[in-house]
């Protein structure tokens, strides 16, 4: 047999063991596909179309109270004591030294353990039917205070930022690992067709845990965050090149469409399902995302509510109203980073500072979803990394990291209204009651999802995986 007929002989041979998986085989990949599917966990055996379309909509675990999320993470750490935990006896005891038995054991990022203890620098008042103490910083959001739940008894086992930042939206102090945004579209798919199923705004600087914050992870790829920019094209290179009409873009994305379907039945690579689905979803974008971004013709009391005066500055604010126009066009998960909040010195200007910049637009985007009947089905978070600590640093107008006690503010579907759970201690230091931990809040933000966080699992390199890692309970105490 001469070289040409050993080629002949193992393209028969390729040929036969494709015929007979495809055309044979009954059944032989679907069932495979299902066994697959149903131990990496996803919310329900996956549909024929959902396999060509890794975003199509899955069904929850169990009925859900919220359909989508919209996450305002404001990275850098916001103090507790400035904002939302009111300490009279903190404020008492302004410039002595915290109590020895407090700091057993206890570990700051920069400070000595026994600096001097520092008062809250701004006042609480009540507010709403449900007396909620929120700061004199936060006009806004105190109007709310009967539409949000507060927990005040946050916890996180990370003490710097990058890995306290990954640790809250991923689960894991450590890179690699899918952010809460693509654990979503992972087990519900997006409703969108025109647009990414979970887009990232960013505004101030960029955060200390970088793309990890809302990376894919090992997960496909399809379920990654897409950032959109706040200037030029939304995404980088979204615009045809000169010369090329819309007639030869699709000529040539078609083409490029059946060579990629003719990799996929070779290989099976779900990466190639998430490189055809990217193309297709770049040439909608150029349609979609120009409309998405353009908000003059928002009506003139929504961009006075947001605090709008020009709708092409980038800012917070724009990315607020970006975000509740993204949701109603189907985007499952959106979410917003903010880093400006790693107050170490100058505290008292820097912090009203990053309130005037956020606090009327995050009341703002709450009050927009409640009017148009959108918040009972959304899920709003709003909060960062960790607290800071109530004793001082930089002199005497600063605050270092702290990771035992830390607040933040949550509303929409599912949840109770009006509530604070959780307590610290004093001099905000410790939590006393109610503990909640990063897992508990995931596996919560999960559950009201429709998703059970210890079933959303999948296998990766001989292990499952899921979001809240293998910790987490849910918090009764915060779901109405």
């Amino acid at each position: 047999m001469n070289y040409r007929d050993d080629i002949r002989t193992l393209e028969a041979q390729r040929l036969t063991r494709r015929w007979f998986l495809r055309d044979c085989g009954v059944g032989l990949a679907g069932i495979a596909l299902n066994s697959l599917l149903t131990r990496e966990g996803r919310a329900a055996p996956v549909p024929a179309p959902a396999a060509s379309n890794p975003l199509a909509v899955k069904p929850p675990h169990f009925p859900a109270k919220a359909k989508r999320v919209i996450y305002m993470f404001q990275a850098g750490a916001p103090s507790h004591l400035e904002l939302f935990d009111p300490k009279p006896e903190l404020t008492k005891r302004d410039g002595q030294l915290p109590p020895a038995e407090l700091l057993k054991d206890y570990r700051a990022a920069f400070i000595k353990p026994n600096s001097a203890l520092l008062g809250p620098k701004y006042k609480f008042s009540k507010y709403g039917q449900s007396g909620m103490e929120l700061s004199e910083l936060l006009p806004h959001t105190a109007k709310l205070a009967d539409d949000i739940c507060l927990i005040r008894s946050m916890q996180t086992d990370a003490v710097n930022h990058a890995p306290a930042q990954i640790l809250m939206n991923t689960g894991s102090q450590q890179f690699g690992r899918p952010s809460f945004g693509s654990w979503t579209l992972y087990g519900l798919g997006s409703q969108s067709e025109e647009l990414p199923g979970y887009v990232v705004l960013t505004s101030a600087k960029g955060t200390s845990g970088g793309a990890s914050n809302y990376g894919c992870g090992f997960l496909p790829t399809s379920y990654g965050g897409i950032p959109f920019r706040s200037t030029g094209d939304p995404v980088l290179y979204l615009s045809n090149p000169a010369g090329l009409d819309a007639k030869a873009q699709r000529s040539s994305l078609d083409t490029l469409h059946r060579l990629n379907d003719l990799a996929l039945a070779e290989a099976g690579d779900p990466e190639i399902t998430a490189r055809i689905q990217s193309y297709e979803m770049a040439y909608r974008l150029q349609t979609s995302a120009p409309e998405l971004m353009d908000l003059s013709q928002e009506p003139q009391g929504i961009l006075d509510l947001y605090g709008i005066t020009d709708v092409k500055q980038a800012n917070f604010a724009r990315n607020c109203l970006l975000s509740r126009r993204l949701i109603e066009r189907g985007v499952r998960f959106v979410q917003l980073f903010h880093e400006a909040w790693d107050q170490h010195g100058d505290l008292t200007k820097a912090i009203k500072k990053n309130t005037e910049d956020t606090d009327r637009a995050s009341a703002a985007l709450v009050t927009d979803l409640k009017q148009r009947g959108l918040l009972d089905e959304t899920l709003v978070v709003w909060g960062g990394e960790f607290g800071r600590t109530p004793m001082v640093q930089g002199g005497n107008d600063g605050r270092d990291h702290h990771n035992r006690c830390f607040s933040m503010w949550l509303a929409g579907g599912g949840l109770k209204r009006g509530h604070i759970h959780g307590e610290t201690d004093d001099l905000g230091f410790n939590v006393v009651r109610d503990p909640v931990h990063v897992h508990d809040l995931n596996a919560t933000l999960l559950h009201l999802l429709g998703l059970e966080h210890t079933k959303l699992t999948y296998r990766f390199q001989g292990r499952d995986y899921r979001l809240t890692d293998v910790h987490g309970n849910l918090v009764p105490g915060i779901m109405a």
